[in-house]
């Protein structure tokens, strides 16, 4: 079984965010970046299926040098080889794009991505390179077993869960249940060591249509300050909840 896990090079969540160029573009000094955590999730069922059924695993990444440490942390938990498409990923069709060449010229049979990267929150990769290469696919998943050919998987719907059964290939929009957080990999010394000797191929992209771009971006608005009321004056509380929060 061949196993491609999409890769998000996102910020570390504790990261300050700010923006520049008349807040039109993200501000990346200073900003630490990570695995995306839902694609880490993808990542560990990945490397249980690569140690339980001896599946071969890739990730992948669209983006450009600064990304190739995720990528290679990504090799220390276990990957077997990383793909890095030389592009800057501008927008969802693009990237789907990019993944969908070479998930198409590798003949993959599970493809594992984050349902959404914690960055942009667009929720729509997973989803349009199905449509694109007209694979099954599964979004919101938290559960994965594939025997032979046939997949069976738990998702999360409004107001509870749905097991489905289909058949390879498919294209997981996965996030936390596909494993726990506790069951997520550090890298170790040995890790880090073997995985300067594996296999990094850095493709260029194939043309493919920018449909959107950042207009501006804008922080939420700072809290305000707190107001403290006496438990004795009920009737104060009850109008700054009325007029000024507006929650009653």
């Amino acid at each position: 079984m061949k196993i491609l896990v999409c890769i998000s090079h996102v910020p570390d969540t504790t990261s300050k965010i700010n923006f520049v160029n008349g807040d039109s573009e993200f501000d990346t000094n200073g900003v630490q970046y990570v695995i995306n955590p839902n694609d880490e999730f993808g990542l560990t069922r990945a490397i249980w299926f690569q140690e339980q059924q001896g599946a071969t695993v890739t990730v992948v990444n669209v983006g450009g040098p600064e990304t190739e440490p995720t990528l290679r942390k990504a090799l220390a938990i276990g990957a077997n080889e990383a793909i890095r498409v030389n592009a800057n990923p501008t927008d969802g069709f693009f990237v789907a794009k990019q993944l969908a060449e070479v998930i198409k010229n590798g003949s993959y049979d599970v493809i594992i991505a984050g349902k959404e990267s914690l960055d942009y929150n667009g929720g729509m990769v997973p989803g349009m390179i199905a449509g694109i290469l007209g694979y099954n696919f599964l979004n919101s998943c938290t559960n994965l077993t594939v025997e032979g050919t046939s997949v069976k998987a738990v998702r999360e719907i409004d107001g509870g869960k749905e097991t489905v059964a289909t058949a390879l290939p498919i294209i997981i929009g996965g996030q936390k249940g596909l494993v726990e957080e506790k069951d997520l990999r550090i890298p170790n010394m040995r890790g880090i060591m073997t995985a300067r000797t594996k296999a990094l191929t850095i493709l260029e992209p194939v043309d493919a249509t920018v449909n959107t771009k950042a207009v501006k971006f804008e922080k939420p608005a700072p809290k305000s300050a707190v107001k403290l009321i006496s438990p004795d004056n009920l009737d104060e509380l009850i109008n700054l909840l009325h007029n000024e929060a507006k929650v009653i």
